[in-house]
């Protein structure tokens, strides 16, 4: 999904030296997701826009990464340039992207759901969408909660896409 790493690389870059070394400061401050860790400060401080990037994308990986980057620019007050990387990566996602696609050509919903079971959807939620007749109703009534979802779950759910339909998810990234 390198979009939404260019996406913190372009954010960071927009930092002046002061704000990026203030950036790098917040990082270390902010509350993290329950199970992750935080990057070592002395390395942290030595990085420079890029390299604090691929430290965000492989320490966080990119959903979060980019979640965890607008969180310290809010802290930081730097509202416009977190809505910026917002509006960049909610556009960019691969399942905003191709939800007409799969709609139309996800065959295996019912995997799908016992893959977010838990994790995304709510038991309520996941019967919900069961109780549609067709696959692409189910996908529709899937669709009608991604409002509320945050990048993880979009990528939970692109993660759950790839293990059970690898070949269409190719296919649409070819697109």
């Amino acid at each position: 999904m390198g979009q939404a790493r260019d996406a913190i690389l372009d954010a960071l870059e927009n930092l002046t030296p002061e704000e990026f070394k203030k950036f790098k400061m917040k990082l270390q401050s902010v509350p993290l997701r329950e199970g992750y860790g935080r990057i070592p400060r002395g390395p942290l401080q030595q990085m420079d826009a890029i390299d604090l990037t691929d430290k965000l994308v492989s320490f966080y990986l990119e959903a979060y990464g980019a979640e965890l980057t607008m969180t310290v620019l809010r802290e930081m007050g730097m509202q416009e340039l977190a809505g910026q990387l917002q509006a960049v990566i909610q556009r960019a996602h691969f399942i905003d992207q191709h939800r007409q696609a799969l709609i139309a050509r996800v065959t295996d919903v019912d995997a799908l759901l016992d893959a977010l079971l838990g994790s995304v959807l709510t038991e309520e939620q996941y019967e919900a969408v069961r109780a549609e007749t067709t696959n692409p109703n189910k996908m529709r009534k899937l669709f009608s909660f991604t409002p509320a979802w945050d990048l993880s779950c979009k990528d939970l759910l692109l993660k759950a896409l790839r293990e059970t339909l690898p070949y269409l998810v190719a296919d649409l990234e070819k697109s």
